[in-house]
């Protein structure tokens, strides 16, 4: 629908009717429930961010009932809040948080697969790139770091791709 036939449309709504429409679509879409709350709720943004950051520690889950590891689900739940969110730090936050996760998961069982590996690289770097034009590589400076640490022993090239990484986006 062109944008002027929606912008049309909510005008030629009353005020109440305006109001059902928001609560309709808010019960045909959790995500814009979520949106909501995020941004009415005091605490909102930070509950949304422990939501989706559960979901992806749920999946690379690294005690002794290890987690799934399916990279789709974890994916998704960072992608759902990176359309959720409006706060930039948490969004660098959710995307750091899953290569982290999946760090442990594979310091704590091994070789994982090339696929596994070539995600978490895709994430850092994404990651990377969008602190990096927010100006926020002070906050996320040690805690890559110690992702290149944490991978020393890490096969697959996984070590090395971090490493480049950090490289680039720290000590340029």
């Amino acid at each position: 629908m062109p944008n002027i036939k929606l912008n049309d449309y909510i005008k030629s709504l009353s005020f109440e009717d305006r109001n059902k429409e928001i609560k309709k679509l808010c019960h045909l879409f959790p995500e814009v429930k979520e949106y909501y709350k995020a941004k009415l709720l005091d605490s909102g943004e930070t509950t949304l961010l422990e939501k989706y950051v559960r979901i992806i520690n749920e999946e690379f889950r690294s005690n002794d009932h290890p987690g799934r590891a399916r990279l789709s689900v974890a994916r998704k739940a960072i992608n759902d809040f990176l359309r959720i969110s409006t706060d930039d730090l948490n969004k660098a936050e959710i995307m750091v948080q899953y290569v982290e996760a999946g760090v442990r998961f594979t310091n704590a069982y091994g070789d994982i697969n090339g696929s596994f590996y070539d995600s978490m690289t895709a994430m850092l770097d994404k990651a990377l790139k969008y602190i990096s034009i927010r100006k926020m590589k002070g906050v996320f400076r040690g805690r890559v770091k110690q992702m290149v640490a944490d991978t020393e022993n890490v096969g697959w090239g996984f070590h090395d791709d971090i490493s480049e990484l950090f490289s680039r986006y720290f000590q340029s």
